[in-house]
């Protein structure tokens, strides 16, 4: 039975995330319709690299597709585009060996955020605008704490009695371009809801409304940080300016994205 890697692109502002769900629409959910189509069978397997939240978008989303059915893959790609939405794009397929699993293959996620420093008629999909001047060099101090093995439990609604809340978080940068300030970070996996958490936390630095040794304490689970989990969620940032920018595999090169969205770009300049 063939097995496909699929590379995707998807904005995910009208869909309940990637995961398919009872009675909501998910981008797993569109593309198992369209495939459905293309096979002309339900007897496939479709699987992601992980979930996306609702609202938030990919760059380049992984996922894996076993069917049975003999299909090159550039016809598979064209196939399934020709019947998925605008905003859900396949980029590419390719076979791959069965051992290869589009989850627990990968060795890291990356994934990079949008902040806009100015008000937008036309990328507001694809960014959070904060309207307060931020402190990029605070804003990096803030980051440096994050970076290592941590225990994440008060960025995440996940249950620690259910799964491990630490997580490595390899590299996290902080960019800034005339117009948006971009966080990028890479981990080993992440936690639900703890990306956007992170970056809420990150824009409090940076209006001066926290500082790094603070942030130290939200982690710190042996002094209580767990139980600020409340208060991280309250600055959970909006989804919109998140997005899933790659998925690395060993002996796979990862791809290399601009430095932002195509989209946000365009939308930035219009509006000046």
């Amino acid at each position: 039975m063939p097995r496909f890697l699929l590379r995707i692109e998807y904005a995910g502002t009208r869909y309940r995330g990637w995961q398919i769900q009872t009675n909501a629409r998910t981008v797993q959910g569109e593309i198992a319709r369209a495939a459905d189509e293309v096979l002309g069978t339900t007897n496939f397997e479709l699987y992601g690299s992980g979930r996306t939240d609702a609202g938030v978008h990919a760059l380049e989303q992984v996922a894996h597709l076993d069917t049975a059915v003999k299909i090159a893959p550039a016809r598979l790609v064209d196939g399934l585009n020709a019947l998925l939405p605008a905003d859900i794009n396949i980029l590419s397929a390719e076979t791959v060996d069965r051992r290869f699993h589009a989850r627990h293959s990968a060795t890291s996620r990356r994934y990079v955020y949008q902040i806009a420093k100015r008000r937008t008629a036309f990328a507001k999909p694809y960014v959070w605008w904060v309207r307060e001047p931020l402190d990029v060099a605070r804003m990096r101090a803030a980051a440096a704490v994050f970076t290592g093995l941590r225990d994440f439990r008060a960025f995440t609604d996940d249950d620690p009695d259910e799964k491990s809340t630490k997580v490595l978080v390899e590299a996290l940068t902080i960019d800034e371009t005339d117009d948006l300030v971009l966080i990028r970070i890479a981990g080993s996996h992440f936690l639900w809801k703890m990306v956007r958490r992170l970056v809420g936390i990150l824009v409090e630095a940076g209006k001066g409304a926290i500082a790094p040794r603070e942030v130290e304490r939200l982690l710190d689970v042996s002094r209580g940080g767990g139980r600020d989990a409340d208060a991280v969620a309250r600055l959970t940032a909006p989804a919109s300016g998140l997005f899933l920018e790659g998925v690395d595999y060993d002996g796979r090169p990862a791809t290399k994205r601009a430095p932002y969205t195509q989209a946000t770009r365009i939308g930035m300049k219009a509006s000046r």
